[in-house]
């Protein structure tokens, strides 16, 4: 007999770490002994659990890949991740970049050209922005294209 016994439905990542869907969760086993828990959609505690698995020798890459059908970079990138940042890295919020051409002055400047119907193209040019940027803007609804 070999150890660890692992229940019916339990999928293995190899001989001593499983897995099971159960409502909406993912659990992870050695055996019978429950590992980590997490939602079914929590990309976050999936990435973070597969890269501690390899990180503490308990999975090698390539079995994590083959069980879950990934693409082994993401493996990588996530393994980086975690020896870099720890498993709190996989939770922090990244900080949204702020504008860096279309502030709220240049978006003032824009709307006032645009209400004297100067075209795109002039008013790009007059403020030494591309075209492209002020048609992003308006299709962010940042700004409202006027009708001429």
């Amino acid at each position: 007999m070999e150890l660890p016994l692992f229940s019916e439905e339990v999928s293995l990542i190899n001989s001593l770490i499983g897995y099971a869907k159960r409502e909406g969760k993912v659990y992870y086993f050695n055996g019978q002994m429950p590992l980590f828990i997490h939602d079914e959609k929590d990309g976050d505690s999936f990435k973070m659990f597969m890269a501690q698995l390899y990180v503490t020798g308990n999975a090698t890459q390539s079995e994590i890949n083959k069980a879950f059908g990934m693409n082994p970079i993401n493996m990588k990138r996530w393994v980086k991740k975690y020896k870099e940042e720890g498993a709190g890295g996989f939770y922090r919020k990244t900080r949204e970049r702020k504008a860096r051409v279309m502030t709220k002055e240049v978006l003032n400047k824009v709307g006032r050209l645009m209400e004297e119907n100067y075209s795109l193209p002039e008013i790009a040019e007059e403020l030494e922005i591309k075209v492209d940027t002020l048609r992003k803007a308006i299709r962010e609804g940042k700004l409202k294209k006027k009708s001429r």
